[in-house]
């Protein structure tokens, strides 16, 4: 794994964005999984700076979103498909059939979780998946549990998920309970990993997940088994992973 440690949020951002950008200018027709949530929008951002000024161009791309809200339309200001597209698909020339979130209104959840894993395998696989963490460990919406959930499935959201992500709604009951969202073996089969974590708030669990042991209770530490992981964050997110003596680059 290597660990880039950043001044602050927006150096994170940008140097995520750059190993981001260097993705599709390396293989212009990769497939990008992406990720929704605040930590991610500075990179987004910086995308966007470089695709305006003619830098970067993500015409060749398909992308691969992590999760949905069940019960959410794309229309909706809270759903993941109206975050992608006000945060990055309406502002690059990303062809919009070939961006993909889960369809968290399809009837039959089992057929749609079967549709995104087809999907994904159809397109050969993500190149380059993006991730944030949640202060549980979660990636995506795996939430912490007994097991490590394989494909595409539907998640009943944790307290602390919900409690975390109420502040974006008028109220609590309006969060939704559950989603869809891609599971570990989809993340884990991705060639290259990029985990973005800014804050100190996420110190602790930076440390539980990269230093601790592996287990299903702790999502994001399953990425310890991956060949190619990339961390970069921000001096407080990584200031406990600074302490144990983790390898880190400024």
């Amino acid at each position: 794994m290597r660990v880039y440690q950043t001044s602050d949020y927006q150096a994170m951002s940008r140097r995520a964005a750059g190993i981001i950008s260097a993705q599709i200018i390396y293989k212009p027709d990769c497939v990008l999984g992406l990720a929704t949530g605040s930590t991610p929008i500075g990179a987004y951002k910086q995308l966007i700076e470089w695709h305006k000024k003619g830098d970067l161009s993500f015409a060749g791309i398909h992308t691969v979103n992590l999760d949905e809200y069940v019960g959410l339309p794309g229309t909706h200001d809270q759903s993941y498909r109206y975050f992608m597209q006000n945060n990055l698909f309406d502002h690059v020339d990303v062809r919009p059939e070939w961006t993909n979130v889960p369809d968290g209104r399809a009837a039959d959840v089992s057929t749609e979780c079967a549709r995104y894993n087809q999907l994904i395998e159809d397109l050969g696989g993500i190149d380059l998946q993006l991730l944030g963490m949640g202060h549980n460990g979660h990636i995506g919406f795996n939430e912490p549990a007994e097991a490590f959930e394989l494909g595409t499935h539907l998640v009943d959201l944790s307290e602390s998920t919900i409690q975390a992500n109420k502040r974006f709604f008028a109220s609590e009951a309006d969060v939704p309970r559950q989603a869809l969202t891609m599971g570990i073996r989809n993340i884990m089969q991705a060639r290259h990993i990029l985990v973005v974590v800014s804050g100190e708030d996420k110190a602790d669990i930076v440390l539980k997940a990269f230093r601790g042991p592996v287990t299903p209770k702790v999502p994001a530490s399953i990425l310890q088994l991956h060949p190619n992981v990339t961390l970069v964050g921000d001096a407080a997110a990584l200031s406990k992973l600074a302490v144990a003596g983790e390898p880190i680059c400024g």
